[in-house]
């Protein structure tokens, strides 16, 4: 029996590698996204493009063998924990994986068409923190991290105000004609594809409070569903009846 748990142990690590090495595969991709729509660079894009189907192809693989872990060895508390956090993960490295995909796809519309220098300034800073966060995401799964897991929703902040700021940057692009309205809809879509990157990053580290702690974010929108079934706000204070018309 100490032989058969020590050979999970060791399939739990090798799918916690090949998590890692397929994340840092969408790591690589963030920038070449980012230098592929700054450079319009046609060739590049359809690197970008063609690789989505491997990323796909591991992913499915990756699932396949936590569900044969989840089924033949039948793991408990922090194992199950584990391969469970580990599922979810790989859907969230693989949507970001077709987030930098779309950003290919986008410099492929727009291509042919000079960008302003601020704009492509802060596209510039979108890539590199939506690279970071998924790079920090990457290590605290990789070290258990619970503080740097936490962090990971204040770094998001900055990537949300960039991309607040490249959209208004859009706006008075596009009021002083130096873009289109098309390029600058598909530049507001790329500010989005960017936000989710960050999204899928912090939900990372979410899975690894989860594999860690046993923490869910979901429990704290469940608390609050309990407390107004109990006739109470999130701070646990009377809910006025405002349609008994008293």
């Amino acid at each position: 029996m100490e032989e058969l748990r020590k050979g999970f142990h060791g399939e739990i690590n090798e799918v916690r590698q090949a998590l890692a090495t397929l994340a840092a595969s969408v790591i690589e991709a963030i920038p070449r996204a980012t230098n592929v729509l700054l450079a319009g660079d046609l060739e590049g894009a359809e690197y970008l493009i063609l690789t989505d189907d491997e990323i796909d192809a591991r992913s499915l693989e990756l699932e396949d063998r936590c569900y044969r872990l989840l089924a033949l060895q039948a793991p408990v508390a922090g194992e199950l924990r584990q391969l469970v956090a580990i599922l979810k993960m790989i859907g969230e490295i693989e949507r970001s994986a077709d987030l930098t995909v779309n950003i290919a796809k986008a410099a492929r519309r727009i291509y042919g068409h000079a960008l302003d220098p601020k704009l492509r300034g802060i596209i510039s800073k979108m890539g590199e923190q939506a690279q970071q966060l998924f790079a920090a995401a990457l290590d605290a799964f990789e070290t258990e991290d619970v503080a740097k897991a936490s962090a990971l929703d204040d770094m998001d902040s900055y990537l949300d105000g960039l991309q607040r700021q490249f959209v208004q940057a859009i706006f008075e692009c596009n009021l002083a004609g130096t873009i289109d309205l098309q390029v600058a809809i598909q530049l507001a879509v790329v500010a989005r594809f960017y936000e989710r990157i960050g999204d899928h990053a912090v939900n990372m580290g979410e899975r690894v409070l989860y594999a860690v702690s046993g923490w869910r974010p979901e429990l704290k929108g469940a608390a609050r569903h309990k407390a107004r079934l109990a006739g109470e706000d999130t701070d646990g204070i009377p809910i006025p009846d405002v349609g008994s018309g008293a």
